[in-house]
């Protein structure tokens, strides 16, 4: 096949790259930059068979206006800019995978695919919008699929980086009361998820990219300090993150209890169904 990423540079892009290049798969990468046109993106996606989209600036920040401002821009105008040339497109590809979140969940229920609690913060809203630009693609000869991605888990990137080395360092803890689920995924499971959808054409519209196990933050904290062999007691309170993040808190704060029903009854296998499955792979890697 022909698979063009937009987003190829991140830590989720240069897995799906790696995974599709080793199966055969010419796989291209698209910038789609701030004025580039339609038409020109066009020429690139012409003749393609799947086009993965997961452009936007990182979520993980202090979320002043201007990087709020960067956070939607980055998404909806690159996802915008996608669906217009795809229509222009006289041999589009069959399928558009588009990235997601879960976010756009509420925090008060559990949720699967058909799920109509959602969210209105900022990050809901920004899912939300997202994923309404993506639709406007579907059509009779390209499907759309809104990939709603949990936090994701892997080796050498991603949010796992930036927690394993203050536990290493002894200095794990939960955030707030630690009752805030979390909704993950491994990375080798979203790359696998991915090939799969692109696999069984008869699922189309809005897939949780998320382990069938959602876990706790105190129980993912007990897990890592458990399989890592560190302390943790290094609790950072509900203040010390909202001083530090600010209204971008609610990213750590906040639980998303997810479920990914969609994929489980298309026959999806996760090769790393629990945190514990996942972090033993993860931490052994690190050695």
């Amino acid at each position: 096949m022909k698979i063009v990423i937009c987003g190829i540079s991140g830590f989720v892009g240069s897995a799906l790259k790696s995974f599709f290049e080793k199966r055969g798969d010419e796989v291209i990468a698209l910038s789609v930059r701030s004025g580039v046109s339609s038409e020109s993106v066009a020429q690139k996606l012409e003749g393609s068979d799947v086009l993965i989209n997961l452009a936007g600036a990182n979520i993980l920040g202090r979320w002043t206006k201007s990087y709020k401002n960067l956070l939607r821009e980055s998404r909806l105008e690159t996802t915008a800019t996608l669906v217009k040339a795809l229509s222009i497109c006289e041999h589009p590809p069959h399928t558009l995978l588009n990235a997601s979140a879960v976010g756009i969940y509420d925090s008060y229920h559990q949720h699967d695919e058909f799920s109509s609690h959602l969210g209105e913060d900022f990050l809901a809203t920004l899912a939300h919008d997202w994923e309404y630009t993506a639709f406007r693609a579907q059509s009779d000869a390209t499907r759309v699929c809104a990939m709603r991605f949990g936090v994701v888990y892997g080796r050498g990137g991603g949010a796992m980086a930036k927690m394993v080395t203050p536990f290493m360092l002894g200095l794990g803890g939960k955030m707030g009361d630690g009752f805030q689920m979390i909704s993950w995924i491994h990375l080798d499971d979203l790359v696998r998820a991915c090939a799969f959808l692109i696999d069984h054409e008869e699922v189309q519209g809005v897939v949780n990219f998320t382990s069938p196990e959602p876990i706790s933050n105190l129980q993912q904290t007990k897990a890592m300090g458990r399989i890592l062999h560190r302390p943790v007691f290094f609790d950072l309170s509900e203040w010390i993150v909202k001083l530090a993040f600010g209204e971008g808190s609610t990213v750590m704060l906040d639980s998303k209890e997810a479920y990914p029903r969609v994929l489980q009854e298309a026959g999806f296998e996760f090769r790393y169904p629990t945190f514990d499955s996942a972090m033993e792979e993860i931490a052994h890697a690190q050695d």
